[in-house]
């Protein structure tokens, strides 16, 4: 014979109140296998599945129709926990918007005016935000007199919000969307390439035979970058014969530019490289500084590798180590 609970029996074992049993028993959800002689509700352990289903449910946020669909078999349980999926992540989404504001208002002085304009940036849809970065390199590069295809790489330089960013790639966001709309930022960046493209030397270093070179040094640059890392010392074969193969690169790439081949001089450039003076050479470079900073937002956002002063100064010490042990007696 199946076993009938009373109500407070029922309450302790599915962690319901007697109210919301009842309730739940007046609202046709889950109806008490039968009443005793003096009126009172009992269920079997049927009804008791069903009110623990009831209250799991309503744990997750379904509602009473929903839940008297599953109960009914007239609503699968798939189809409901995908539909609530789909409120929860997009509730996340939110949540993660409203905590990468908030954040940026603790660290800065942020006014109300500032604090309804990040929440419309973290709003913004895919659209609207490659708008927003189209226009600024609309702005940038602007009478910039260079080959097409280096200004194609410049408006290929833009984020991508993943469809479920970190509070990190939201705060990258907010950060980059603000900058790209300061006047400020915008004409000094513009300054900036105008300045180095302005020239004959850097009209020739925008051209596609330059820009296929500087790739190729650069695929060199980070093999190098990986032995290293891998642990491989100065003094070995594999750093000797990567470090001599990045002299032979920036010979050639000099050579292209200059006319003038010269290994030796090339050698000589890379093992005297000193960390400080080029840091020194960066901060002289106007405006250099701010598209470092666009492009580490960039990579912050992309989920990349950020441009890292210090680790590519450690790979150029490792080169130039290498070339000075093979120079060795």
């Amino acid at each position: 014979m199946n076993e009938l609970y009373p109500i407070g029996d029922v309450a302790r074992r599915t962690g319901l109140s007697v109210s919301a049993i009842r309730f739940y028993a007046d609202e046709g959800v889950v109806a008490p296998t039968a009443l005793s002689e003096g009126g009172f509700r009992q269920y079997d352990v049927h009804a008791i599945a069903r009110l623990e289903l009831v209250r799991t449910l309503r744990d997750l946020g379904a509602g009473l129709e929903e839940i008297r669909g599953v109960l009914a078999a007239e609503t699968t349980l798939h189809d409901l926990a995908v539909t609530h999926l789909r409120l929860v992540e997009d509730q996340l989404r939110q949540f993660r918007a409203r905590r990468a504001v908030l954040r940026t208002i603790v660290r800065q002085h942020t006014t109300a005016e500032q604090v309804s304009l990040m929440h419309k940036l973290v709003s913004m849809s895919d659209d609207e935000r490659e708008r927003l970065i189209t226009e600024f390199w609309d702005f940038v590069t602007d009478g910039l007199d260079v080959h097409p295809g280096y200004v194609e790489r410049l408006y290929q330089q833009r984020p991508h919000l993943p469809e479920d960013p970190s509070t990190e790639q939201l705060e990258a966001w907010i950060e980059l969307a603000e900058l790209v709309r300061d006047e400020e930022f915008r004409t000094a960046v513009r300054g900036y390439y105008h300045r180095v493209f302005g020239t004959e030397q850097g009209k020739l270093m925008a051209t596609p035979e330059m820009l296929d070179r500087a790739g190729q040094h650069l695929a060199l640059y980070r093999e190098a970058q990986a032995v290293r890392e891998s642990g491989a010392p100065a003094d070995s074969a594999r750093a000797r014969e990567i470090a001599e193969r990045m002299a032979a690169s920036s010979a050639d790439f000099l050579a292209a530019m200059t006319g003038e081949h010269d290994l030796d001089k090339a050698r000589r450039s890379m093992i005297g490289f000193d960390r400080n003076r080029a840091a020194a050479l960066r901060s002289r470079m106007t405006g250099m500084h701010l598209v470092v900073r666009y492009s580490t937002l960039v990579a912050t956002i992309n989920g990349t590798a950020k441009p890292d002063p210090d680790r590519t100064a450690a790979v150029q010490e490792w080169l130039a180590a290498a070339l000075r042990e093979g120079n060795s007696p």
